[in-house]
């Protein structure tokens, strides 16, 4: 989505209803397709370009909190336990994995990237091959390979394994003594934050936990990884934002300012979000953690924000608001006839929202 911080026209804008009344928990999109996880149970698949339902996928049998895609393969996870990978094009649930005894609130598909070199001048690439890292209600993280739709055969067992967590289960990462909430991978170290108060480094080849990085004082809600500087950044409900070294497992700095739960982190190279209950986000310096600006006009907490070296777009109870990120200056309301924002992602072309009208769920995209 283009910047439009210097024009007051109204960019092309169109709303389709989605999922009823059920809240959309998750939401991903390209040029192509809007996917859209919802506490209805459902994934749902739309064009990008008319809003067209393409594909209800079912399965699921309790909510969807999780999803993430890559190509053609999606992964979702949900209360009821399970893990599920989907063939997007053909709409159909082709692996099922069990293990979690509760909740799956967090995934991520983590990618093969070049990590280092070795002394012979090859390079170092980790994960090996694409995986999936889970969190859940139940204190634990799973890693799975993630399937390859054109090589892997399905597997879709009617009823949970006996001590057998399938073919592409690799391991579990045991350590957390609460729900881990969530969770960043990057190469082959992944961090997850959990409302036991800690933030855990591990290690994805071996399941060795690293570091445990303790020194918040409440559940935690948010972790990025910052794989350029060796760092990661954690956001908690005691309104802290710490930013920690994952070289030593040291507490670098702690940013102060938030009066309330800290439940959303954004990191790219230039700057560092953080959005809280408060009603407000505020930008960091990733290098020196220099607060920079606060992000103010919001009257309820922060529910989703996406930011990029040239804006910040939030969303909170009533509004979807533009702020300009280089001089913290609000720019205009996206949207103010909505009575809550779930979700929202923007590209260089779009901004596509999940929203409450009235008691209805709507999807918006804005060109």
């Amino acid at each position: 989505m283009a910047s439009n911080s210097n024009s007051n026209s109204n960019p092309k804008h169109f709303s389709f209803g989605a999922h009823g009344r059920n809240v959309v928990t998750c939401l991903q999109f390209d040029s192509e397709r809007i996917i859209t996880g919802s506490d209805d149970l459902c994934i749902n698949v739309y064009d990008t370009r008319t809003g067209k339902l393409r594909y209800r996928l079912r399965g699921h049998e309790r909510g969807v909190w999780a999803l993430q895609y890559v190509g053609n393969t999606l992964v979702s996870g949900s209360t009821d336990r399970t893990v599920r990978v989907w063939d997007i094009e053909k709409g159909i649930c082709t692996h099922i994995f069990y293990g979690h005894t509760s909740t799956v609130r967090c995934l991520e598909i983590i990618q093969p990237v070049r990590t280092g070199t070795t002394p012979d001048g090859k390079p170092i690439v980790e994960p090996s091959e694409p995986i999936i890292a889970t969190g859940s209600r139940d204190a634990s993280l799973r890693i799975w390979k993630l399937p390859d739709l054109e090589t892997d055969a399905e597997y879709l067992p009617e009823t949970v394994p006996d001590n057998d967590d399938g073919p592409f289960f690799l391991r579990a990462l045991h350590g957390h003594t609460h729900t881990v909430r969530v969770i960043s991978g990057h190469g082959d170290l992944l961090v997850s934050g959990s409302y036991d108060t800690f933030v855990r480094v591990w290690k994805i080849s071996t399941g060795e936990c690293l570091f445990r990085l303790a020194g918040h004082g409440a559940k935690v809600y948010s972790v990025v990884i910052d794989s350029k500087r060796s760092r990661c950044i954690s956001g908690s409900m005691d309104l802290l934002v710490k930013v920690w070294s994952l070289e030593t497992g040291s507490c670098l700095y702690t940013l102060e300012g938030h009066t309330n739960l800290v439940g959303l982190l954004g990191l790219n190279q230039t700057s560092l979000v953080s959005a809280a209950a408060d009603s407000t986000l505020r930008v960091w310096d990733p290098e020196t953690g220099d607060f920079i600006y606060k992000l103010e006009g919001h009257t309820a907490a922060i529910t989703c924000f996406q930011h990029d070296d040239d804006k910040v777009i939030s969303g909170s109870d009533g509004s979807l608001k533009l702020w300009n990120i280089k001089s913290g200056e609000f720019v205009k309301d996206l949207l103010s006839d909505v009575k809550r924002v779930w979700q929202v992602r923007f590209d260089d072309r779009r901004c596509v929202a999940a929203v409450q009208r009235g008691t209805d769920t709507f999807i918006d995209v804005r060109l």
